[in-house]
């Protein structure tokens, strides 16, 4: 799996798990949400995306869209 499929997965659990908790815990956990996503959307502009620097720091492979 590419840095790229597993950012995408992992920023999804992430927003999908945040969901659950705003319902079940707190409504502020949908601050942790907004975060996901503005990093999502600054990433999108600068190619720069800490999670893929951490993965390629694990031995992930790279794809073609964060280097």
């Amino acid at each position: 799996m590419s840095i790229e499929r597993m950012v995408f997965a992992i920023a999804g659990v992430f927003i999908l798990a945040s969901l659950v908790l705003s319902q079940i815990y707190s409504p502020y956990w949908l601050l942790f949400t907004a975060f996901v996503g503005a990093n999502m959307l600054q990433a999108s502009f600068t190619g720069f995306c800490p999670l893929a620097k951490i993965l390629k720091l694990f031995g992930a492979k790279p794809g073609s869209a964060f280097k």
